[in-house]
């Protein structure tokens, strides 16, 4: 009997050859001025379109949502026209390939924004180490959003993801995860505010609706998904606290409204088993919840994707690091291959070593 994993997956929302889905990840080789997708980066892409489904690293939305030198971004004309490189690569492989739609909020630094504080929920500084031109520096104190400044980036949003479908995408994912701006909304220890945006569960969650229904006005939602990371804690400038499980309640049961592409979660980055505030197993305990596709993330590997899969509590399964180094990394699990180690000191440095250069089974 074939692995599950490498089953066609077929919803009402998405049509995937198998079950395998690149997790989106950070690689900063976009070095141009314009801050565009080039054709490297297509080639990396086009390497692993093999996967059922590709989802990019995050691009920036905007200016304003910029928070790491070197990464592609998609809110100029020429950044369209980049994307497009990529996109155009994958879909003559066969594959599919969304757009993670980014901000990263307080995870900035005002050598990014022209000296300017970046813009978060509230004046509480991450204390992260961020990657600038001039190497990495500490996180400083952000500059609290006015209404004005929400609005404006719920608007960022929709037309980032006006800007992915015209670059070719076959669907956008929102980036609610990570310690990065809709999550800094969604947690206490990130979000002081006492407006609509704050205090309560439902006003931290507001301006994520507010944005996918700013999408809906544009788009198909069913070429949207969002990734959530509900059990972060301590890592990244986020906390887990009295009420993370109730607001993650409301936002995935609030979801089912919505006819989302999927729901991509992570499995908590560190030990939680203690911690009565964090849920322990994220996928099992949304599964109950969620009436759409879940894809679940967090250092799986064949054998463990497989399990997560049969026990039915997702749908898909995501693969980061194995990506990196293992372009054919769907033919490598079909025939039970060994898998090629990822260099770290490659992840971030611009250039084809360690990015197009790793060897497939082929070779």
């Amino acid at each position: 009997m074939e692995n599950i994993l490498f089953d066609a997956y077929k919803s009402k929302n998405l049509d995937l050859k198998n079950r395998i889905v690149m997790a989106p990840m950070t690689r900063s080789r976009s070095d141009n001025p314009e801050n565009k997708a080039t054709e490297l980066i297509a080639k990396y892409y086009q390497q692993r379109a093999s996967a059922g489904l590709i989802i990019t690293e995050g691009t920036f939305i905007s200016p304003e949502a910029v928070g790491v030198i070197n990464v592609p971004a998609i809110y100029s004309s020429a950044q369209i026209e980049g994307w497009k490189l990529s996109t155009e690569a994958v879909h003559q492989e066969g594959g599919k390939i969304f757009a993670q739609l980014w901000h990263t909020g307080a995870y900035s630094h005002p050598d990014l924004h022209n000296s300017k504080k970046p813009l978060a929920p509230s004046n509480v500084n991450p204390q992260q180490q961020i990657f600038t031109a001039t190497g990495f520096q500490t996180s400083e104190e952000p500059q609290p959003m006015t209404t004005a400044d929400i609005k404006q980036t719920v608007n960022d949003f929709k037309q980032a993801a006006l800007n992915a479908f015209e670059a070719g995408f076959d669907g956008v994912e929102l980036h609610g995860a990570n310690g990065y701006l809709l999550q800094q909304f969604f947690s206490k220890n990130s979000n002081l505010r006492t407006d609509e945006y704050g205090g309560t569960v439902e006003n931290r969650a507001r301006i994520l609706f507010e944005i996918i229904d700013a999408i809906k006005e544009v788009a198909d939602l069913k070429k949207v998904g969002l990734r959530l990371n509900p059990s972060l804690n301590g890592i990244m400038g986020i906390l887990v606290d009295d009420e993370t499980i109730e607001l993650y309640n409301y936002i995935v049961n609030r979801l089912n409204g919505y006819d989302l592409a999927y729901l991509h979660l992570i499995e908590p980055f560190t030990d939680v088993s203690g911690n009565s505030n964090a849920i322990q197993e994220v996928a099992k305990h949304f599964r109950k919840i969620y009436n759409g596709t879940i894809i679940i993330n967090r250092g799986f590997n064949r054998e463990s994707a497989t399990k997560v899969l049969q026990d039915g509590d997702a749908d898909l399964v995501s693969f980061g690091t194995p990506f990196i180094s293992n372009p054919d990394l769907v033919e490598r699990f079909k025939t039970d291959a060994p898998l090629n180690q990822a260099d770290q000191a490659t992840f971030y440095t611009p250039g084809e070593k360690g990015y197009t250069d790793y060897p497939t089974l082929n070779i």
